[in-house]
């Protein structure tokens, strides 16, 4: 008995292990907003191509365990996932083992390209009611808006979008509408009274991220585990009130009508054919209201506690058309992020 306990304390002592965890150097890099995350592929790879066994590389990357979806936008991905700011955001890079249960494909850069591309016929049909403008591009304006995507050149998006004749607002900030009535007058008669004018829509992603009872006033939220606790909405703005001062509280009443309930008002004059000055007085305040309880829902235990558009969280109350003009991404979508308190997920 004493002979195997001696020998159990010398294998302790002569063969003790400690668990490790080992990182190469990480490589810090500067990554656009507006980009894609397989772009990055070409400055990440020299950093790590020593370490690389043998093999076709599929470059992905993950956040503390979630894998990241290539197509939204990484600035999207940010604000979506990160509740307090976290700089440098910590990414883990992946050259092997692609995730195809949980990503789509992305074979190379034209995979993201034909993606934008994509989401900007999408948007045309949604501005003017068709994409004609993106179809009869060029091949060479086509191949030179996407350069000045990937490689975050203002100057020349600018000069290649204004073909695409896709504004969505005034210098003022106003977007001159028809009216609810004409509209539905236009729908029942088959054809449009003389003189109206489309409604205002405004192509909208919406990412609803759903956070338990901890989360923390200061930022603190639980991790993501699964892209099951954010929601996603694709959904266009359809502002058809003429001269109403519209918010981008009244857009999120619009796209999430569950958190903004009000009885004495309903659906139609949340959304149309309120008389301007009763808009705009009506507007303000609700506006005010929202900014100091988060929303209303049906469930007092579910509230807006957060909402973000290109990394900054805006005022309830600023004018929606700004928003448009100044925060929507190249593809001319409208990318908000909204983190709600709920005890359970959810459904959208």
């Amino acid at each position: 008995m004493f002979g195997e306990e001696q020998f159990h304390c010398r294998f302790i002592f002569t063969n003790p292990k400690s668990p490790l965890c080992l990182f190469l150097p990480p490589a810090l890099i500067l990554a656009p907003r507006l980009g894609y995350l397989p772009l990055l592929a070409s400055q990440v790879k020299p950093f790590f191509s020593g370490a690389l066994p043998p093999g076709v590389d599929t470059v992905w990357f993950e956040y503390k365990g979630l894998p990241l979806k290539w197509y939204i936008p990484i600035g999207v991905l940010f604000d979506l996932l990160c509740a307090e700011p976290e700089r440098p955001w910590n990414l883990t890079v992946h050259f092997r083992g692609y995730p195809g249960s949980i990503l789509t494909p992305c074979e190379a850069e034209d995979t993201v390209k034909w993606s934008f591309i994509n989401s900007l016929k999408e948007a045309a049909y949604i501005i003017n009611g068709n994409c004609k403008n993106i179809m009869n591009m060029s091949q060479s304006d086509q191949s030179e808006l996407w350069r000045s995507v990937s490689n975050s050149n203002l100057e020349a998006f600018l000069r290649v979008s204004s073909k695409l004749k896709l504004g969505m607002h005034g210098d003022d900030f106003s977007i001159k509408l028809d009216s609810y009535k004409c509209r539905q007058s236009s729908k029942n008669e088959g054809e449009a009274p003389a003189g109206a004018v489309k409604p205002g829509r405004i192509p909208v992603r919406l990412y609803v991220r759903s956070l338990s009872e901890d989360f923390d006033c200061e930022g603190y939220a639980p991790v993501v585990e699964s892209w099951d606790k954010i929601s996603y909405i694709n959904r266009p703005v359809e502002i058809c009130e003429d001269g109403k001062f519209f918010t981008l509280g009244d857009a999120l009443r619009m796209l999430l009508p569950e958190f903004f309930v009000d009885n004495s008002t309903t659906k139609d004059d949340m959304t149309c054919g309120v008389e301007e000055d009763e808009g705009r007085r009506s507007t303000s305040q609700e506006a005010s209201a929202m900014e100091t309880r988060g929303g209303d829902s049906s469930d007092k235990n579910t509230e807006i506690k957060l909402v973000r558009v290109q990394g900054i969280e805006p005022k309830l109350a600023i004018p929606f058309a700004w928003v448009v003009k100044n925060l929507v991404n190249p593809e001319y979508f409208l990318h908000i992020c909204v983190y709600i308190k709920t005890p359970d997920p959810i459904p959208i």
